[in-house]
């Protein structure tokens, strides 16, 4: 049972570590990161101490207690992909408004291009009065 409990201490700083190595070279992000090593945490403390998997087990009326861990990673990856999908629709809502505000800007520019009369056949700039610099 030991060698089960090294293995996992060794997983839990082994992916503390990965973390922190993906955060400091601007790979993870504040929130995502501070998620990851809560897992990281999550399993070296639940893979060292598997009396606390059994008293959890006890606590939440479940009769094989080894099935807790799994049950609890299970869940916490559907909200995970629950708050992934809640943020890319955001997103998406997002991108929609930019591209119809981008539409609006663009044919309000065409429609002030076409207002202005064309002075690309003289050469010259035109002033502020609209009268001609001197060559």
């Amino acid at each position: 049972m030991l060698d089960a409990q090294i293995t996992a201490a060794i997983l839990g700083v082994a992916l503390a570590g990965a973390i922190f190595f993906l955060v400091r070279r601007d790979h993870l992000h504040g929130p995502f990161a501070a998620w990851w090593l809560m897992v990281a945490a999550a399993t070296l403390i639940l893979g060292t101490f598997p009396s606390l998997v059994i008293w959890l087990g006890k606590l939440t009326g479940i009769n094989y207690a080894p099935v807790l861990p799994i049950i609890i990673g299970l869940s916490l990856v559907l909200l995970r992909l629950l708050k992934l999908d809640i943020d890319r629709s955001r997103q998406e809502r997002q991108m929609r408004r930019l591209t119809q505000k981008l539409a609006i800007l663009e044919q309000e520019l065409d429609r002030l291009r076409a207002d202005i009369p064309s002075k690309r056949g003289s050469g010259l700039p035109s002033g502020p009065d609209g009268d001609r610099g001197t060559p």
